[in-house]
């Protein structure tokens, strides 16, 4: 994830908050992202440079349960390290929520949210890093536990900086990948309420890993890991590995450059297709690169992701794409695939936080690109910013819109609805949240409404479900 200057911090005060509650008779629906079992996907929004307790750049999760009308800031929980069973203590720079993920854990059937808070100190070590996992429960979340890593992360091992869940042993439980620049940790499930897991592993030879993307992209029983470890001078891009399950054993996708990532469905054949971002300017003089950032889509078969096909690359200017390509616009620095609209084909939608919107400079935007028998492309797409008809906001200069996408059901329609991260709106942050991708009836929840104060890149700078 990218990190600018923090200018100022964000205060958090106590908010309004109303906790959903499902029938104590009701079995929980199993959802991803479904806290309270309800049946309505949640959604979790992170500010990790949110000042907690009077301190700065602590972090804080707020939650917004689903409902039949979607989300609302009346159905919202705040988590901080000062929260009633919630490990730790609120640390100046901390960082607590610059991860965010979701599973059930537990095997309860409610979803549980992990929270990466990648500066925590341990004992004496610096930026070590620690996991955080709330509960889910008929009520929501609730109290919390610390996740027991395969090794006790040392000094600068920022441990928890990125995420990334499912079962990738194929024994029905969620397992997690954990990013850390020290290396890689694979958590497997289930996990006890002690934060202890079934089994564990330390990824040596790989080295950092900044991010991972979790998914099927072969039709089995287990999910794959994407392993992203991100830029470094020979590959400002990033490298990309595709893991099977077995012990430290991944095919290098040599030509595929990408810091962030999804897997959905967008050819519906039955198998995964990884989606890539690379945001940073791809270099013009490589094959395939492309001024402004472009993403390129990596189909999967019944063997998985063949690494010697050639991808689909989209980007400003591949035809049907609103915009034009231009150096620093960051398309593809935020991903999300979901179906929204119930064709059967996973859409994606691209984030461009640092796109100039009628002069105004790192306003950013959105595109929507739609799935479809042919697979991803241009055909049909459409570009959303806050200058959009429609949209009850307006751009400003730096506001960061598409800094994070999220795509989930929050009103169990069978339409993803989209939530777009705006993280220096206002000053402290806003998300801006829609039914489906209609910009009829779409809405802004800001931390200032939320009892945040001052701060800079706030609410929204991490998306979750």
């Amino acid at each position: 994830m990218r990190k600018r200057a923090l200018l100022l911090a964000t205060a958090l005060t106590t908010g309004l908050l109303t906790l959903p509650m499902t029938s104590a008779s009701a079995a929980p629906s199993g959802l991803q992202g479904d806290f309270n079992g309800d049946g309505y996907q949640d959604l979790a929004v992170a500010d990790p440079s949110a000042a907690v307790s009077g301190k700065d750049l602590a972090g804080a999760v707020v939650v917004f349960y689903g409902s039949a009308n979607g989300i609302s800031a009346d159905r919202r929980k705040v988590i901080t390290q000062a929260t009633s069973g919630i490990p730790g203590t609120p640390e100046w720079g901390d960082a607590f929520g610059e991860a965010l993920a979701t599973a059930d854990l537990d095997l309860d059937g409610y979803a549980d949210l992990l929270i990466g808070d990648p500066s925590e100190a341990i004992g004496t070590d610096r930026d070590a890093g620690s996991l955080t996992v709330v509960w889910g429960g008929a009520s929501g979340l609730g109290s919390g536990t610390t996740i027991q890593p395969e090794t006790v992360p040392d000094d600068g091992c920022t441990f928890a900086e990125g995420l990334a869940t499912g079962d990738t042993d194929g024994n029905g439980a969620p397992d997690i990948v954990v990013g850390s620049r020290c290396a890689a940790q694979y958590l497997f499930g289930p996990f006890t309420r002690t934060g202890a897991p079934a089994g564990k592993e330390h990824d040596h030879l790989l080295g950092t890993v900044h991010g991972a993307v979790v998914g099927n992209v072969d039709g089995d029983n287990s999910a794959e890991r994407v392993m992203l470890p991100g830029r470094y001078d020979a590959d400002p891009g990033g490298r990309v590995y595709v893991d099977n399950y077995a012990p430290f054993t991944r095919t290098e996708l040599t030509h595929a450059d990408g810091t962030v990532g999804a897997i959905g469905d967008t050819n519906g054949d039955g198998y995964g297709d990884l989606v890539l971002g690379d945001y940073d300017d791809p270099d013009t003089d490589k094959p395939g690169g492309h001024r402004g950032g472009e993403i390129s889509v990596w189909y999967g078969g019944p063997s998985g992701i063949d690494p010697g096909q050639t991808p689909t690359l989209i980007n400003q200017d591949t035809t049907g794409v609103p915009g034009t390509g231009e150096s620093g616009d960051e398309f593809g620095y935020s991903i999300a695939a979901a179906d929204t609209n119930r064709d059967g084909y996973s859409d994606v939608v691209v984030g461009a936080p640092a796109e100039d919107v009628n002069g105004k400079g790192n306003a950013g935007s959105v595109t929507v690109l739609l799935g479809s028998a042919q697979g991803l492309s241009g055909t049909g797409s459409r570009a959303v910013h806050e200058d959009t008809t429609g949209v009850s906001g307006a751009a400003e200069a730096g506001d960061s819109f598409g800094y994070a996408v999220d795509l989930s059901d929050h009103n169990a329609d069978g339409k993803a609805d989209l939530t777009v991260g705006i993280a220096s709106e206002n000053t402290t942050g806003c998300t801006w949240n829609t039914r489906g991708t209609s910009v009829t009836g779409s809405f802004y929840i800001c931390a200032d409404k939320l009892g945040f104060t001052g701060g800079y890149e706030g609410l929204g700078s991490v998306i979750a479900h």
